[in-house]
């Protein structure tokens, strides 16, 4: 039975639900806030969320690392923002400031933003550094996932 399920991480309170697979998942709601588990837009997270939602979500986790001050991470992220509105469910997006979270940036090497990377089941699937526009950043999640 496990099979038939997938554990998503609700992007509002971070407890972990139970989400039949032959159930449309973009209709599902979190168990405990009852809030929609897909808000399709990029969810930002803290060091305690993050490490919640890329070992606990059964579906890929796409991270932004970036910062405030970053030019090439503000104008990447209206197409990041397209690509999650496109993408979710099958993918989970989320967004670090590195400024905010330098725990996150020193553990997984961060030393260029904007820096892109796929989870899946807490370990790193793939790494791009640098912006992209929506076309290939779309393009290489969906190599990845």
């Amino acid at each position: 039975m496990e099979e038939s399920i997938h554990h998503i991480v609700c992007p509002h309170c971070n407890s972990v639900n139970r989400v039949a697979i032959d159930k449309p998942a973009d209709r599902a709601r979190c168990g405990r806030c009852h809030k929609a588990l897909f808000t399709r837009a990029p969810i930002s997270v803290s060091s305690k969320s993050f490490a919640t939602h890329i070992t606990r979500n059964d579906i890929p986790v796409v991270v932004d690392f970036w910062a405030n001050w970053c030019g090439p991470c503000k104008a990447m992220a209206p197409a990041y923002a397209l690509v999650a509105a496109e993408l979710e469910p099958d993918g989970r997006f989320l967004k670090v400031d590195t400024e905010a979270a330098p725990d996150l940036a020193a553990t997984y090497n961060i030393r260029s933003i904007p820096t892109l990377m796929i989870f899946k089941r807490g370990t790193e699937k793939a790494r791009m550094i640098g912006a992209m526009d929506a076309g290939s950043l779309r393009s290489w999640v969906l190599q990845h996932v």
